[in-house]
């Protein structure tokens, strides 16, 4: 479902593996007093100004994600991780339309529930991370400071991000061959999921 299109109906039509499923998910969405707009090559669904969710179609069905999904109560226990690694958002995950139907409301409740959060100015609560860097990036990033420089200059979620990939692997060689992969990247000042 993903797209350069700056046409969020191109978006929609694009969609292949889940179009039933996405079209239900979203006139839900559309129900509700959310603005709809193109973030990130997908729908995304904000609140006065703040991202409330967004619509995903992948392999395993059509995703809601929440973006401070961790704040929500989940009465009916719907929401799940995306990653082993999210710390913010949750997701729901849709394969037919009987499923979207008789979650119709609870999703609803989700979806006004997010936005009276944002409206309050509830945020998430983040410990401090406490990722080490690996000694392939330190040794990069003493190597070369403007490297150094710009990594440091990311947000702390983009540096989080790098750090989680660059840390991954066993083998030292693949650990440089990711940060050398990324080096254009961060000295443009993007995270790894920026276009």
């Amino acid at each position: 479902m993903r797209s350069n299109d700056t046409d969020i109906e191109t978006v929609f039509a694009e969609a292949k593996l889940w179009p039933a499923e996405v079209a239900a998910v979203r006139a839900i969405l559309k129900s509700t007093p959310l603005t709809e707009q193109l973030k990130w090559g997908s729908p995304c669904y904000t609140w006065q100004g703040h991202n409330i969710a967004i619509l995903w179609e992948m392999k395993s069905g059509c995703v809601l994600g929440f973006f401070k999904g961790v704040l929500l109560k989940d009465p009916h226990n719907l929401l799940e991780l995306p990653g082993k690694n999210s710390r913010s958002s949750m997701m729901l995950r849709f394969t037919d339309l009987a499923d979207i139907a008789a979650k119709t409301h609870a999703v609803l409740g989700l979806l006004h529930e997010a936005m009276a959060n944002a409206e309050s100015g509830l945020k998430v609560d983040l410990p401090k991370d406490d990722l080490d860097y690996p000694e392939e990036l330190i040794a990069a990033l003493d190597a070369d400071p403007d490297l150094a420089t710009a990594f440091e200059a990311l947000t702390p979620g983009r540096r989080r991000g790098y750090l989680l990939i660059f840390s991954e692997p066993k083998q030292a060689k693949t650990r440089e061959a990711r940060i050398e992969k990324h080096r254009a990247r961060i000295l443009a000042g993007k995270g790894m999921h920026d276009r």
